[in-house]
């Protein structure tokens, strides 16, 4: 039985005006700054929110978790702001980075569909157990592969989630920093996310009013009651 539904996203951000600048115009949504110095990108829905909340790191590491976007030109991204970092003949799409340093993955369409935002993809030490744990904490379908090292796992019909999938992809190198991509679940039971294998990093205070946690990879996530 499903304990959490999928909420939005958050984005870490050195200056969340630029970065949420570049991300309204590639996902073709609203851009609010707000007072707090922070930005959100309002989408068609409430569950198609992106928050970009300023923190004082600097990025050091590969994002151990990214987003997968069509665009009808990898050109178009370069004017916005993207950055190449790699592509192969054998990949339908092209490794970007965003004007903080973030990773994504882009997938050229003559004709994209109207939400942009495809994927979500996590690195992971064991990509079908975190999928596992993620569609019984949802509820969702799991459906796993082998035809790569260390194989791979793609969650679909995530209750709430207007992306198509989430995905988790078999990496060598373990977690070293705080996730700065991260996603929001609302659930009524948080004591059954730890009791699932969850780790409380923060309780709720007089700065927030949500818990933080972390899945049993260590991925951060913020679940709302």
């Amino acid at each position: 039985m499903a304990i959490a539904r999928f909420k939005d996203l958050c984005v870490d951000a050195a200056d969340p005006l630029v970065l949420g600048r570049f991300w309204a115009a590639v996902l073709d949504v609203e851009l609010q700054p707000l007072d707090d110095g922070d930005t959100k990108l309002v989408g068609r829905s409430e569950a198609h929110t992106i928050w970009l909340n300023k923190v004082p790191e600097p990025k050091t590491v590969k994002n151990r978790v990214h987003l997968d976007i069509y665009t009808t030109a990898l050109a178009e991204l370069e004017r916005l702001g993207a950055t190449f970092v790699a592509d192969d003949d054998a990949w339908p799409w092209t490794v970007m980075a965003d004007p903080d340093g973030g990773e994504f993955c882009a997938f050229p369409r003559d004709e994209p569909p109207r939400d942009r935002l495809h994927g979500l993809v996590v690195d992971s030490a064991d990509p079908v157990a975190r999928a596992r744990w993620w569609a019984e904490v949802y509820g969702a379908k799991l459906d796993t592969h082998d035809d790569r090292d260390g194989g791979w796992a793609t969650l679909e019909d995530v209750p709430g989630m207007p992306i198509l999938t989430m995905d988790f992809n078999a990496v060598p190198e373990p977690k070293a920093a705080k996730n700065r991509v991260h996603w929001d679940v609302t659930t009524d039971d948080v004591q059954a996310l730890v009791d699932a294998g969850a780790t409380v990093l923060r309780t709720p205070d007089d700065e927030v009013k949500w818990h933080v946690l972390a899945d049993p990879e260590g991925n951060e996530f913020c679940a709302f009651s």
